[in-house]
């Protein structure tokens, strides 16, 4: 990806990385969690930052993965970004976001669950985000490189590999398919020319 190879060996990342910098981090937060609120106020607010995690995810692969620009900065930042796991989407090693992007953008989305929601509620709220980041990232991984079990795995699949090679611009939703139906851009279940 980059003519360096020092910064290239930066871009590429093992698919056990997410677990291993961020299931400390999500039970580090969900203990701390449960000393400063009730059991159910913990379970409730893990609950909402996962699913916060999954509106986010469907948000910034349609928005920020999937904006083109046409030349200059933008379509090499684009690139970089995304377009290189388009490019090559058989790479296990462009599966999963490298930590110099992840653990930064981790701690902004913390800082301002702390900001907004005060920092008992954060502990929580983030350990839910965290580990909707980490299922997304495991099965992104998955889809890619493995075959999820059952009919929900197959349809997982199916989906994504929609998004990839029949039209790009629907299926954001990698791990939580259901965004898709709520905003319109659930993947064409038809094959193209069966019109």
């Amino acid at each position: 990806m980059f003519e360096s190879r020092f910064l290239d060996r930066f871009s590429r990342v093992h698919p056990a990385v997410p677990v291993l910098l961020f299931g400390p981090a999500i039970a580090l937060l969900l203990v701390e969690s449960l000393k400063r609120l009730a059991a159910l106020e913990a379970l409730a607010a893990v609950a909402g930052g996962y699913l916060f995690w999954t509106l986010v995810e469907y948000w910034m692969h349609r928005v920020v993965f999937h904006f083109e620009p046409e030349r200059g900065i933008g379509a090499r930042l684009h690139w970089i970004i995304h377009g290189v796991h388009h490019d090559h989407p058989n790479d296990p090693r462009r599966l999963v976001m490298p930590p110099s992007v992840s653990v930064p953008v981790a701690g902004l989305f913390l800082l301002v669950f702390v900001l907004a929601l005060g920092t008992s509620w954060a502990l929580a709220v983030g350990a839910g985000f965290f580990a909707g980041y980490v299922a997304y990232d495991m099965t992104h991984f998955w889809l890619h490189h493995g075959r999820l079990p059952g009919r929900v795995g197959h349809l997982l699949h199916e989906r994504h590999m929609r998004h990839h090679f029949q039209d790009h611009t629907r299926g954001f939703g990698v791990s939580a398919p259901y965004w898709d139906l709520v905003f319109g851009t659930a993947p064409d279940r038809r094959v193209p020319g069966d019109d």
